[in-house]
């Protein structure tokens, strides 16, 4: 892994609220679940390994940058680990130590930059998510790539999709990794488990966010909109191949 203290060091960008005490409403409305039992796993790589065009949210990536984070995005990209289990496909997340210079505290998939030794984005959210967390390549089937997420503290952030067997060792890098957990793809593709938040902003704007709270997990951010996207993506994949 490469040194983190030999990088430039950006601000500490942290938010200016307290991001699980906004006022909210639910966010699913004429939005449909996409039922349980479409989302097996080979149903899920049909729809998934498909090129674009990728259906998005409309709410999107964040329209401002924290001070200090302007400027060309430093490339990142994360693994989106579906972990197919016999009783269900699950999503594997972490949550990041409360010390880390970026994001610190918050729930993300694993990953991290992109690194000059990466041949490409999918090679660092490999390397990222065995460092992190004790993934094994060898377990995890790349399936593709979402388009690229800009989040509010500088980072463009490629999702990898990938269907991963279960029965490797978790091996949490404790500097990096508090906790790795899995939640249902299913309760998070039920849009009825997403909420639409706003908060004010220093400067007079607002800004607007989806969260998918869970077990005492408060799922946001970059994480909860790319999880979004990927409930778009899954409906609409499903209704046009009609799988």
């Amino acid at each position: 892994m490469p040194d983190p203290s030999s990088r430039s060091r950006r601000p500490p960008a942290a938010p200016p609220f307290d991001p699980a005490a906004q006022s909210w409403q639910p966010a699913d409305a004429d939005l449909a679940p996409v039922p349980p039992e479409r989302l097996a796993p080979e149903l899920l790589r049909g729809v998934l390994s498909r090129p674009g065009p990728w259906p998005l949210d409309p709410i999107g990536s964040p329209e401002y940058r924290h001070s200090g984070r302007e400027g060309a995005p430093v490339l990142a990209a994360v693994l989106i680990p579906l972990v197919v289990h016999a009783g269900g496909v699950s999503v594997m997340l972490t949550q990041r130590t409360a010390h880390l210079h970026d994001h610190a505290g918050q729930i993300s998939f694993p990953g991290g930059r992109v690194e000059t030794s990466d041949a490409t984005p999918v090679h660092a959210a490999l390397r990222e998510a065995e460092e992190e967390t004790g993934l094994p390549a060898d377990h995890v089937d790349v399936l593709g790539s979402m388009p690229d997420y800009l989040t509010s503290t500088g980072f463009s952030i490629t999702p990898v999709l990938s269907l991963v067997r279960p029965g490797f060792p978790l091996l949490p890098d404790s500097f990096e990794v508090a906790e790795v957990f899995e939640v249902p793809l299913a309760f998070l593709m039920d849009p009825a488990n997403h909420r639409l938040y706003r908060a004010p902003l220093p400067d007079g704007r607002e800004r607007q966010y989806y969260a998918m709270p869970w077990q005492g997990h408060f799922i946001w951010g970059a994480t909860a909109g790319i999880l979004r996207n990927l409930y778009h993506l899954v409906r609409h994949g499903l209704a046009a191949g009609r799988q």
